[in-house]
């Protein structure tokens, strides 16, 4: 009976540290920690409109009460094509649309900066358009050094 025991021991003192049910060795989980968090176009879309939407509000108070609103697509096209906000002066509302804004607009250059650069101006320019102004006096103090 001794010997069973000390060869069950060694038998045991051979498998690594880490083991699963069958005798592998455990697996890593897929995402480590150290790995930033996932966002998507639609995320940084979103980011960008509520930070240069709350701009205009601390700037112009005509705009504090009128809701930004976002939407995939516009229900139809119009004569000039394919809309890229729509202003609802009576309602206070102004409607972006993420993928006219993202697809069909063309960059000199692609990458982060430029996108959010773009997304911004198509805000001023909507929320230009619900004042009746030109987008470059919405906020001048902005663009003092480009």
């Amino acid at each position: 009976m001794a010997w069973r025991r000390t060869r069950d021991a060694a038998r045991r003192a051979r498998r690594p540290a880490r083991h699963g049910r069958h005798g592998r060795e455990g697996r890593s989980p897929v995402v480590r920690p150290p790995l930033p968090p996932l966002d998507t176009r639609a995320d940084r879309f979103d980011l960008a409109v509520g930070t240069t939407a709350e701009f205009l509000r601390s700037a112009w108070e005509e705009l504090r009460d009128v809701s930004f609103e976002i939407a995939d697509m516009p229900p139809a096209t119009d004569d000039d094509g394919i809309p890229r906000w729509h202003v609802l002066s009576a309602e206070k509302r102004i409607i972006l649309y993420r993928l006219p804004i993202e697809r069909l607009s063309h960059l000199h250059r692609n990458d982060d900066a430029h996108r959010r650069m773009m997304i911004e101006g198509s805000v001023f320019r909507a929320a230009a358009e619900y004042l009746d102004r030109d987008p470059w006096d919405l906020g001048p103090e902005r663009f003092r050094y480009f």
